[in-house]
């Protein structure tokens, strides 16, 4: 049986329908909402053919149809058109990058709370892991007067940036030259391998403005801490009760139980981890708890490396052009961002 151009027309028309209902879709509902030029009967029979080669279902109590994952698969890889951000959500992502000072971990979670609020779906977004990599460089980099963004760049171009407060009178050159010497010390080692013995001979280095440096200690000892845990940002976890699916409370329950699955949405978005936009459709995901959802996710980068991955949960009936332009649209915002703030 061959899947010719009406066929495909039926198929569009059916799956637009459901992404916007929620409901199971009739050949009376396509004829009288959809010019496609053939009769209500024709229609019928085309869905016949179409749910026998397996791209459409029937739930057990309508009469209508409703598009198999299949149907999806091919709709986003064929049929769609991605629309493009309107002025208002492309200005608002603009918007969040345009804030020099934010840390990387702020602009990942706020990264993600944009994505939810632009999607209506939950997002989900992995900060950068500092796992067995090696410190290239570490820098003081001046804010203000007061304030400086300690930074610290790793041998896969992962980092770690915090915010610290500076003594009065400590120009550029003081700056750099604590940097130096922080370069001394650590540059080559990898964060298991830094000891206090290294830290204390940082504060010895210089006597003056020892508070300062005390402070500084800190932040490093910090810094330096490999924490075990899997970092994982959501946004938009209560954007599931908006939709009609939802409603019922097993299957809400169901979901909100997913969110708290945290190695299982790290797997997730570390298993992503390539260039561009990604969708998984339904039984297209692994993982047997995710066999009722899409996932859009695409990745951020610090020039040409991979940091991290940001991505969308939602329904098979996901409103896919406008997942996929939002996050191809947000993953090169927030690319751009980070190289331009740290890829010097």
């Amino acid at each position: 049986m061959k899947l010719d151009a009406r066929k495909l027309k039926i198929l569009q028309a059916i799956i637009n329908d459901y992404i916007i209902t929620a409901e199971p879709v009739g050949s009376r509902t396509v004829a009288k909402k959809y010019d496609l030029g053939v009769s209500s009967a024709t229609i019928r029979n085309e869905m016949s053919d179409l749910e026998e080669m397996g791209y459409l279902e029937q739930p057990h109590t309508s009469a209508g149809r409703v598009p198999s994952d299949k149907a999806y698969r091919l709709y986003v890889d064929k049929l769609m058109k991605v629309r493009r951000l309107n002025d208002q959500e492309a200005e608002y992502i603009k918007e969040l990058y345009q804030n020099k000072i934010m840390q990387l971990e702020q602009v990942i979670f706020q990264t993600a709370k944009v994505l939810s609020e632009i999607t209506n779906y939950t997002s989900i977004a992995l900060a950068p892991q500092l796992s067995k990599v090696t410190i290239r460089h570490i820098q003081l980099v001046p804010v203000d007067m007061d304030f400086a963004l300690l930074v610290v760049v790793t041998s896969s171009g992962i980092l770690k940036d915090t915010l610290i407060r500076i003594p009065e009178g400590m120009d550029n050159e003081f700056l750099n030259k604590i940097s130096n010497i922080l370069n001394d010390k650590f540059q080559g080692k990898t964060f298991s391998e830094i000891d206090l013995k290294d830290l204390s001979a940082v504060r010895e280095a210089f006597k003056e403005n020892q508070k300062f440096f005390n402070s500084l200690v800190d932040v490093l000892t910090s810094s330096f801490h490999v924490s075990q845990e899997k970092e994982v940002f959501m946004g938009g976890t209560t954007n599931i009760f908006k939709l009609p699916e939802y409603q019922d409370i097993l299957r809400a329950r169901a979901f909100l139980n997913l969110m708290e699955e945290k190695d299982l949405l790290y797997h997730i978005l570390a298993s992503s981890q390539n260039n561009g936009v990604k969708v998984s459709i339904g039984t297209e995901n692994t993982h047997e708890e995710l066999r009722d959802y899409s996932i859009v996710t695409a990745t951020y980068s610090l020039g040409d490396r991979i940091l991290g991955t940001i991505g969308v949960i939602g329904p098979t009936r996901m409103e896919y052009s406008r997942a996929v332009s939002v996050m191809d649209h947000m993953g090169k915002a927030l690319s751009n961002y980070l190289t331009k703030l740290y890829g010097k």
